[in-house]
């Protein structure tokens, strides 16, 4: 039986069950390699927008490493960590299910699943909604307001930790919000 080979200490392990972002650290950018090759196979008119997408699914793995790392003392995913980030946001601390996974922009079944995990946790409950039968409130308690702000301090040094200047960071969240607006997220 062979033996395992061990991780060198440059690799870094995403927490949960994200996709893998274990990777060495590298001596040369792959995705100018990339942009390299699909130049030569002639496709020089996809080739930028190849290294954007590329960079960007990479830059969300390092993002998703961190901000797991960060989160994973509090029993927090960042999908649930935004939920109860939004109840703390709203005027009385509550919203309806739909709601939420409206203003996070995902499926109504992982609305569902965060709060049935953060039920679990003791961090919402559901009451239903005072004029509307079919809809169900999730309600933040005192544990997930404890917790929420807890986390909120690391994550914000993770937030702040960009490497980008200001004006930099403006500057492609402006770019970023283009691609939203033209794949249709809001008008």
């Amino acid at each position: 039986m062979s033996e395992r080979p061990r991780r060198s200490p440059d690799r870094r392990r995403a927490g949960g069950s994200s996709a893998a972002t274990v990777a060495p650290r590298l001596h040369l950018d792959p995705i100018d390699e990339a942009v390299r090759q699909w130049n030569d196979h002639g496709w020089d008119d996809a080739s930028k927008g190849m290294a954007v997408v590329t960079s960007v699914y990479r830059v969300q793995q390092i993002f998703a490493a961190q901000i797991n790392e960060v989160l994973q003392p509090f029993d927090l995913t960042f999908a649930r960590y935004e939920v109860l980030a939004l109840l703390s946001f709203s005027r009385h601390g509550m919203l309806p299910i739909g709601k939420v996974g409206e203003r996070l922009q995902v499926h109504a079944t992982s609305v569902t699943n965060a709060v049935d995990r953060l039920e679990r946790q003791g961090f919402v409950e559901r009451r239903p909604h005072p004029s509307d039968r079919r809809a169900i409130l999730a309600v933040i308690t005192r544990k997930g307001r404890a917790v929420v702000k807890a986390a909120t301090q690391p994550l914000n040094e993770v937030f702040a930790k960009l490497e980008l200047s200001d004006s930099e960071a403006t500057m492609l969240f402006d770019l970023l919000r283009k691609l939203r607006r033209a794949a249709g997220d809001f008008p």
